[in-house]
């Protein structure tokens, strides 16, 4: 068979690699994104039947783009560890140079993350989401009993750091994940080396780990598209906790299986099919988004009254000239959007914690160098949108958390913390604070 045309897309300095199987969009078609696991290559995908079949059984349904993510595959090897931001980046890359507006996003398991937040930050561009086995959280608290402990983390990491693309290991994880294909030879062989080919030793190391920091817990209550939960039985008690969990979500459980991928059992791949085909044909366009997903930045000049009095008033209009100059660059350089400016003060949204705090992080630093201290404080939440404009507790909350800051103190609450797996960002524990307006407590973390 002729292989689908590779393509890439680039995000940033990043080159994906991805290809378009099946019909384009236009005039009434779908167009459906294959968010992978934490591995994937392209080139070895073709090699394998069983999942070529369920790659074209999905383009039945629509146009498939199907892609490598970042330091995976036939994609640009990074240095960084690919956090959720960077691969939402990634997906948004790949449908602007495929002319694709909006998209059924597929994925899963280990990816969930990256649907979840993709859906809920970009519902104009999400016509609906699929998971399956979803999980979202990495590591094992009272109230998600299903991901494992601490420990069980370390101890894997330490596998793999040391055994990765060894033979005795990959075919371990066959028999851990496929049981019934342990005894096929050509699968055996064509597994090894599609994990080869997907994850350098390294690569595999740093994804992983950033797989075991990932928590968007927080953020199932703002994906407001339509979502279709499929589950094995043994992930049934998971599967519905994520569902209760998100608007407009539909639990489907597969028939028992004994492996990972639905794509190895013809009877359970027939039913998971039969659900996407079933879910995608049934879905009306919806209005325009009133809620989104954002990354809430709140700024101001520690000291402002005092400086001011010291300096004059003269004086103090040019500084603040400059101190304004300077943080819209900084929005700028992050794609930040500024939606207020209050005296010393700045409040601005983005569409992902890490770039809010690496604006952040840039403007505490060019502020320093012309003799100013600010405060600032970071929160992601779901927001009304008025106007163009964003409100809402979420909002409410940033505010809150800023005011807690000191001189030269960045603050964030701990849903951005978990969203900043894979960031390369290190975070100091604040302890649980009131925030005046805002229920309950919040845990606050300063950014190192």
């Amino acid at each position: 068979m002729r292989l689908p045309e590779v393509q890439y897309a680039r995000s940033g300095d990043v080159a994906i690699a991805y290809q378009a199987i099946g019909e384009g969009s236009e005039p009434d078609g779908t167009d459906i994104v294959f968010i992978r696991g934490l591995s994937s290559d392209l080139a070895s995908t073709w090699d394998q039947p069983l999942l070529v079949d369920h790659v074209e059984r999905l383009a039945s349904n629509g146009r498939l783009l199907l892609l490598d993510r970042r330091g995976t595959g036939l994609s640009d090897r990074v240095r960084e560890v690919p956090s959720l931001e960077s691969t939402m980046d990634d997906v948004r890359a790949v449908m602007d140079a495929a002319g694709s507006e909006r998209a059924v996003v597929w994925t899963g398991l280990s990816s969930t993350g990256v649907g979840v937040l993709f859906a809920a930050t970009y519902p104009e561009r999400c016509a609906g989401l699929m998971l399956l086995d979803p999980q979202v959280r990495g590591t094992r608290t009272d109230d998600y009993p299903w991901a494992p402990t601490v420990e069980e983390s370390r101890d894997e990491l330490r596998v793999i750091r040391s055994e990765w693309g060894d033979r005795a290991f990959l075919e371990r994880r066959v028999r851990e994940w496929m049981p019934s294909r342990a005894d096929d030879p050509a699968f055996v062989e064509w597994f090894v080396w599609h994990m080869r080919r997907s994850l350098s030793p390294g690569a595999a190391l740093t994804a992983q780990r950033m797989a075991f920091e990932v928590d968007v817990t927080d953020v199932l209550g703002a994906v407001r598209v339509p979502t279709l939960i499929l589950a094995r039985p043994p992930e049934r008690d998971r599967a519905r906790w994520v569902a209760d969990r998100i608007r407009n979500a539909t639990l489907v459980e597969l028939p028992p299986f004994d492996d990972v991928f639905v794509w190895l059992h013809p009877g359970v791949h027939d039913a998971c099919q039969d659900a996407i085909a079933a879910f995608i044909h049934g879905l009306e366009a919806p209005p325009p988004p009133d809620r989104t997903l954002a990354t809430i930045l709140f700024t101001d000049i520690a000291g402002s009254t005092e400086t001011a009095a010291r300096l004059g008033d003269v004086a103090w209009r040019d500084l603040l000239v400059r101190h304004h100059a300077l943080v819209r660059r900084e929005l700028a350089r992050h794609d930040g959007t500024e939606l207020d400016t209050a005296g010393d003060g700045f409040f601005a949204t983005f569409d992902g914690p890490a770039r809010a705090l690496r604006a952040a992080d840039a403007i505490r630093a060019a502020l320093g160098e012309i003799g100013l201290q600010v405060r600032a404080g970071v929160h992601t939440g779901e927001c009304e949108i008025h106007d163009g404009k964003v409100v809402g507790i979420a909002v409410s909350i940033g505010a809150r958390i800023a005011s807690l800051a000191a001189p030269g103190e960045i603050l964030v609450s701990g849903t951005v913390r978990d969203l900043s797996a894979g960031s390369g960002l290190a975070f100091d524990d604040r302890g649980r604070h009131e925030l005046k307006g805002v229920p309950d407590s919040w845990r606050v973390y300063a950014v190192g």
